[in-house]
C-alpha cells in the first residue's frame, strides 16, 4: 500500500517539475529528518508551492537515500544528477554541510485543481496520516476509479 506525502516546493522548482525539466526531487539536511528512509517507490506525492496552494500530484518512481554525506560526495551527486534536479550552484553550495539526503524520481506528474490547505508549520515534507492529512486523502479517494 502506498504512502502519501505533502511536498513543499519553491515556485521555480514546482514550475520545473510541471514543465518536465525537473524529474528528481532532492532533500538534504544536517540531521536525519522525519521523511528520511520513509519515502518508497509507488508513494503518492501532493506538491504544494511554498506559502501557496497544492497544485499537482506525482508518484515516486524510485528513491535513493544517502547517509554520512561529505562535501565531496554531495558534489558527486550534483555532477551525476543535477541535470534532472535543476539546482543552482548556490543551492548545492548551501547543501555541502549536509550529512543526510534522499532523491525521489518523479513520474505521473499531474496538475490538479489548486487546493488551499491550512498548514502553518515549517515542515517542508509531511508524511500524511489518517490524523494529519489536511483533507488531501479524502480528495485522493474521490479520484480513484
Amino acid at each position: 500500500m502506498a504512502n502519501y506525502h505533502l511536498v513543499i516546493l519553491k515556485k521555480p522548482y514546482l514550475d520545473a517539475i510541471l514543465g518536465g525539466q525537473k524529474r528528481i526531487e532532492s532533500r538534504f539536511s544536517k540531521t536525519r529528518r522525519y521523511a528520511f528512509g520513509r519515502v518508497l517507490p509507488g508513494d503518492k506525492l501532493f506538491l504544494k508551492v511554498s506559502s501557496g496552494l497544492v497544485c499537482a500530484t506525482a508518484t515516486a518512481a524510485a528513491v535513493r537515500n544517502f547517509e554520512n554525506l561529505t562535501p565531496k560526495k554531495i558534489l558527486e551527486l550534483k555532477h551525476q544528477y543535477n541535470r534532472d534536479i535543476g539546482g543552482t550552484d548556490e543551492h548545492w553550495q548551501s547543501k555541502l554541510d549536509s550529512r543526510f539526503g534522499f532523491l525521489v524520481w518523479l513520474r505521473d506528474v499531474q496538475p490538479i485543481e489548486p487546493v488551499r490547505i491550512h498548514k502553518k508549520d515549517w515542515r517542508a515534507w509531511v508524511i500524511l496520516t489518517e490524523k494529519e492529512n489536511f483533507g488531501l486523502l479524502k480528495m485522493e479517494a474521490v479520484k480513484k476509479p
